[in-house]
């Protein structure tokens, strides 16, 4: 068991670096849905934690773009 939460520490610890704060934008609500699914379908909620975070970081990104998409379009729209 303490093998376990050793790999789990260093999982997430090897999460944490690597996701940076400036790009968490969607991986804390991504990991959360992850982990619980991975969970649910045989225990594997740290896979699914990391799966969740890159998802839902990549999700984030594209609503982003659309976003800038959309404010650019309504800015050159709206005349000055």
């Amino acid at each position: 068991m303490n093998k376990r939460i050793s790999i789990a520490a260093l999982s997430l610890l090897a999460l944490f670096a690597a996701a940076g704060t400036a790009n968490a934008a969607g991986c804390l609500k991504g990991a959360v849905v992850g982990g619980v699914a991975g969970h649910a379908a045989g225990h594997h909620a740290i896979v699914g934690a990391v799966g969740g975070c890159i998802v839902g970081h990549h999700m984030a990104k594209e609503k982003a773009k659309e976003r800038a998409i959309e404010a650019n379009q309504h800015a050159a729209a709206t005349p000055s």
